[in-house]
C-alpha cells in the first residue's frame, strides 16, 4: 500500500496537491518485513517438536507449553496498525478529492485479498482431506464467509487455517469502517476515540470478568478481535494527515523513537511484558510512531527504506498466508531428526523462511498481480506497496 517514486517524506510538504502522482510511505514495508518474518519464525519453532527438536528454545508460558516469538502475536498487531492508518489515509485523500466511492473500496479490497484467501484455503482442505487429518466440517462456513476468528476463539480452527482469525478480524473491521470514512475528519476523529474507549473499556471489563470470576471466553474474543488496534492506526492517520503539529512532534521526537524500537526489540527477544492486558495497545501507539517516523524520515532511528525490506514487505501478505503449509510439507518431506544438532535447527528455520518468500514471491508475480492489475479500474488515488510498482496495493 504504498507508491512509486513520490515520496510524503514531510507533513509540513504540500503532500496532497495534485491526483497525477502515486503515493508512497516509504519504510513501511519494513514494518510489514519484520512482522511477517517474525510469524514465520515463531510458527516454526513451535512445530520443532515434530521434527524431533526442542520447540522450548524460546521459554514455555505459565502452563509449560512452548513459546514461540511474542514478535508474532505484536506483529499482528503492527499489520493491523498499518492497515488502519494506511487505509483511513487513502480514503482520507478520496474524500478530500471529492472521490470517496465506499464500493470502489470494497472492490479493490476483494482484488487484493480474496484470490489468494480462497486458494489457499482450498489447498488447506484438500491437504486435510488427502492425508487424512481430522477437522470440524461445521468450521468451514466460517472461513469461507470471512469470519475465521470465531473458530479460532472456540477452538475449532481448520488445519493450517489458525492463523486466517487476522484475516477475518480485518475484514470484519472493514465492513463499517468506510461508512465512517464519510464523516469530517473532526467528527470522524471523534468516533474514533470514543469507540477505542468503548472497546478499552469492555476490555478492562471482560479481563476482570476472567480473573475474578473465570469467565474466559468474552475476554478471549475481544483480546482476539483487535479493532481498538486498528482503530489506533485510524486516529494516527487522522492526525498525521490533518498535519497535527504536536502529534508528528511527538511521533517524531528522538525519545519517542528510541523507546518505540527499544520496545520493538524486547518484544522481539519475549521481554515485553508491562501490563498485560494493554499490551497489544501499547504496541499499536508503537507502531503508529515507527510508522511516522518512516514515512517523515524524522529521527527514525533504524531506515527500513531498503531493497531486502522493500521485497519482503510486498510478498509479506503471500509469506503469511501460506507458511503453515510450508511448515507441514517439510515435515512430511524431512520428518525427525536424530540429534537436536545447532545445524538441524538452522536447517528448518532456513528451509521454511526461505521456500515462504519464494513461493510468496511466485503467488505474487504469477497469481496475484493479475488481479491486482484490475483494481486500476476503481481506483481513484493510485498509491503502490513499493517503489516499482504503481498501484493501489491496501
Amino acid at each position: 500500500m504504498h507508491t512509486s517514486n513520490t515520496l510524503f517524506a514531510a507533513p509540513k510538504n504540500n503532500i496532497f496537491k495534485g491526483t497525477s502522482k502515486p503515493i508512497y510511505l516509504p519504510g513501511l514495508n519494513g514494518l510489514r518485513a519484520i512482522a511477517s518474518i517474525a510469524v514465520v519464525i515463531s510458527h516454526t519453532t513451535l512445530a520443532l517438536s515434530q521434527f524431533g527438536l526442542n520447540s522450548k528454545i524460546f521459554g514455555t508460558d505459565m502452563d509449560g507449553n512452548p513459546k514461540g516469538l511474542d514478535l508474532a502475536g505484536d506483529g499482528v498487531s503492527i499489520f493491523f496498525t498499518l492497515s488502519g492508518f494506511l487505509i483511513t489515509f487513502l480514503l482520507l485523500k478520496e474524500k478530500e478529492l471529492g472521490h470517496l466511492k465506499i464500493k470502489d473500496f470494497y472492490i479493490r479490497r476483494l482484488l487484493r485479498i480474496w484470490p489468494l484467501y480462497y486458494l489457499y484455503l482450498f489447498a488447506s482442505i484438500v491437504t486435510a482431506i488427502i492425508f487424512g487429518i481430522a477437522f470440524n466440517k461445521f468450521s468451514v462456513p466460517f472461513y469461507i464467509f470471512l469470519a475465521a476468528n470465531v473458530p479460532f476463539i472456540l477452538g475449532k480452527a481448520l488445519p493450517f487455517l489458525a492463523h486466517y482469525w487476522s484475516l477475518g478480524v480485518e475484514e470484519q473491521f472493514y465492513l463499517f469502517f468506510p461508512q465512517l470514512a464519510k464523516q469530517p475528519n473532526k467528527r470522524l476523529l471523534k468516533i474514533a476515540i470514543i469507540l477505542m474507549f468503548i472497546l478499552l473499556s469492555l476490555k478492562f471489563l471482560f479481563w476482570i470478568l476472567a480473573r475474578k470470576f473465570a469467565i474466559e471466553l468474552p475476554f478471549l474474543a475481544i483480546s482476539v478481535t483487535r479493532f481498538n488496534i486498528m482503530l489506533t492506526g485510524v486516529i494516527g492517520a487522522i492526525l498525521y494527515y490533518n498535519k497535527t503539529d504536536i502529534f508528528i512532534k511527538l511521533a517524531t521526537h528522538k525519545i519517542t523513537q528510541f523507546f518505540s524500537w527499544l520496545c520493538i526489540f524486547l518484544i522481539a527477544i519475549n521481554k515485553f511484558h508491562i501490563a498485560s492486558v494493554i499490551d497489544q495497545d501499547l504496541i499499536a501507539m508503537i507502531s503508529v510512531f515507527l510508522i511516522v517516523g518512516q514515512i517523515t524520515k524524522r529521527n527514525h532511528i533504524i531506515n527500513l527504506e531498503n531493497k531486502p525490506c522493500d521485497f519482503i514487505g510486498k510478498i509479506s501478505y503471500g509469506i503469511y498466508v501460506i507458511h503453515p503449509l510450508l511448515i507441514f510439507f517439510y515435515l512430511k518431506l524431512l520428518g525427525r531428526f536424530n540429534s537436536d544438532s545447532v545445524f538441524n535447527y538452522l536447517i528448518i528455520y532456513f528451509l521454511i523462511i526461505s521456500t515462504a518468500i519464494i513461493v510468496a514471491y511466485i503467488s505474487y508475480e504469477f497469481y496475484e498481480k493479475k488481479f491486482l492489475k484490475m483494481k486500476a479500474k476503481f481506483t481513484t488515488i493510485k498509491s503502490s506497496n513499493t517503489k516499482a510498482l504503481l498501484q493501489y496495493n491496501s
